[in-house]
């Protein structure tokens, strides 16, 4: 963990001089946070609503929750049950795209983003990216006739109306020291928490509340020739750990976890943009949101672990229920 994760996550007593000095900016941060929802209540700024309903995966820290596995999951649960969904980010690390931008298999992730790319490869629906949300969504709507939008990352954009909020939480770190940025990792207060639709727990013990989310590696994929796979078992040779994600030491962590011999552990800024000299020579396991970046730049003992996230069969229903409802809710009031 770098010096600013453990101010924030488990701070000790060198850290308190640390966090008095950024109270006054975490005070300013958290007034401007307030005005802005005041604003949005008092329709000054305005919300979009989307004639379908939209489910919003997002958390309240900074840094990487396990969000994106999770809209993968929901995205092809609800195929399954007969919808149409679509699945909308904000195609962060993008570049030079023109907005909104559908993302296809031959999307450059330099122009989408990583993230729209992972999602890309495992989910079967239409997917969009655009930093203005409500845009995005409404051409699901119109464009891709999607009948239910999930929101990547948007619990804090409250420009688009949402029916249904699900918030990550990472089961280790959870809300450490409950501040907001910058004295803590905090976008807005842990009060948010009991706003939220669906509060989803990644690893750890759920508390009451709480729907458990477990996350699940596959085997081993090269980065350049994506047709070789290994297993775990198979890699028996010490190995160098790369991750440029929001929360690298959760990916060390399940290599640790799965027996692996880790002889270095190399991390980088989430979205990070690699470069050759990023990996080093000999076996490299990265994650697939690197792979993604990395496939023309990987030597041959480069591998992606892939990850899916499991999740109870009671979070299912009960998201399958609110959805009904809030579909009920729609057509009553388009009727009127």
């Amino acid at each position: 963990m770098t010096w600013l994760d453990n101010m924030w996550y488990s701070p000790s007593w060198y850290h308190w001089p640390v966090i008095l000095i950024l109270l006054p900016l975490t005070l300013l941060f958290g007034l401007l946070s307030w005005l802005r929802r005041v604003l949005f209540r008092l329709q000054i700024m305005l919300s979009v609503d989307i004639a379908v309903p939209v489910i919003v995966v997002g958390n309240i820290s900074v840094g990487g929750s396990g969000k994106t596995p999770l809209v993968v999951n929901l995205a092809n649960l609800l195929r399954q049950a007969g919808y149409h969904p679509g699945v909308l980010s904000r195609g962060y690390g993008g570049k030079n795209a023109q907005y909104p931008m559908a993302v296809q298999q031959h999307s450059d992730v330099n122009v989408v983003g990583d993230e729209a790319i992972l999602m890309r490869q495992h989910v079967n629906c239409p997917l969009v990216v655009d930093p203005i949300r409500s845009r995005g969504a409404q051409l699901l709507v119109q464009h891709h006739k999607c009948d239910v939008i999930i929101c990547d990352d948007g619990l804090q954009h409250y420009g688009l109306n949402r029916d249904i909020e699900i918030v990550v939480i990472d089961g280790k770190r959870r809300c450490g020291n409950q501040l907001l940025l910058p004295a803590g990792p905090l976008r807005e207060g842990v009060w948010r928490l009991e706003k939220a639709d669906f509060l989803v727990l990644n690893g750890g013990v759920a508390s009451s509340g709480e729907h458990l989310m477990t996350l699940e590696a596959g085997k081993l994929i090269n980065v350049k020739h994506p047709s070789k796979s290994l297993s775990l078992n198979d890699l028996n040779r010490p190995v160098t750990a790369l991750a440029g994600i929001g929360n690298p030491q959760r990916f060390f962590s399940l290599l640790e976890k799965k027996q692996m011999t880790l002889k270095q552990q190399l991390s980088f800024v989430d979205h990070h943009a690699f470069s050759a000299t990023d990996i080093p020579s000999g076996p490299v396991i990265m994650t697939e949101k690197d792979a993604v970046k990395c496939t023309q730049i990987a030597h041959d003992d480069c591998w992606y672990l892939p990850i899916s996230a499991r999740l109870t069969t009671q979070f299912e229903s009960q998201l399958l229920q609110k959805l009904q409802q809030v579909v009920a809710d729609k057509k009553t009031h388009k009727r009127k």
